[in-house]
């Protein structure tokens, strides 16, 4: 039954976007630039601009602030990226099959209420951003979608004034230091290992990957060509020294 109610409402999400569109070129990849366009509103996590607890339906652009082993920092811009609505505190989920799609999923709420935004996830990656939220709503969303939430036990300021906010901000450097847990919709306390599948560390930095593999195969493959020249040398003047001798035999 919780399988049908994640996937129902993993459908529901992507139904309620109107377009998701994704930038073509790999030099975004670090900061997982994707631009959405959403049909209609979604409720977001604080912290964010003044206001802006509820994206109206809109275009707008999801970029990584900031990353660390355990947890992401998210923002959200407009669709010029000149202001940003929302910087929010994410944790790395980890998903068995990557898609060639941005994927978004909500938490489904009662007719009239904006759906709540769940988790983001990139094309190509195993892994996605679980959004944190604070404590209060956490509790709200965990009884009405009958699911584990994130939550972070620090008093963070749900709205700042900031138009644009930067990794050294200090109400983004207390979203990196903040606790976090997990609500169920029973009120229990748990641990976030307990929601979140934890994602494995090579996989944390997929880019690099390639890059250092090349760099230690390369070299060892040139080096062998100049070894199998000489040896071809060595034998063509073996064979020519041999045939001095069979003729002075002679």
């Amino acid at each position: 039954m919780s399988v049908l109610k994640t996937v129902t409402t993993t459908v529901f999400g992507l139904a309620l976007m109107g377009a998701v569109l994704t930038p073509g070129a790999k030099a975004d990849d670090w900061n997982r630039k994707t631009v959405m366009t959403f049909s209609g509103p979604v409720e977001i996590p604080g912290v964010h601009l003044k206001g802006w607890g509820v994206l109206p339906a809109g275009t707008y652009v999801f970029k990584i602030l900031d990353s660390q082993s355990d947890r992401h920092i998210v923002q959200i811009f407009n669709q010029e990226e000149t202001q940003v609505y929302a910087t929010i505190l994410a944790i790395p989920n980890y998903r068995l099959r990557a898609t060639d799609r941005t994927v978004v999923t909500f938490r489904e709420r009662p007719a009239g209420q904006p759906e709540a935004l769940r988790a983001w996830f990139y094309p190509g990656k195993n892994w996605g951003e679980e959004f944190v939220y604070p404590r209060a709503k956490a509790v709200e969303l965990a009884k009405e979608t009958n699911s584990p939430v994130l939550y972070t036990t620090a008093d963070l300021p749900l709205e700042v004034n900031k138009p644009i906010m930067t990794a050294t901000e200090p109400e983004v450097v207390q979203l990196k230091q903040a606790p976090i847990m997990a609500i169920q919709p029973t009120g229990e306390d748990v641990e976030i290992a307990a929601v979140v599948t934890p994602v494995p560390a090579a996989e944390l930095k997929p880019d690099a990957a390639p890059v250092q593999v090349a760099t230690a195969v390369l070299p060892r493959t040139a080096s062998l060509l100049p070894l199998f020249g000489l040896l071809g040398l060595l034998a063509l003047g073996g064979a020519w020294g041999l045939g001095l001798v069979r003729k002075r035999g002679l």
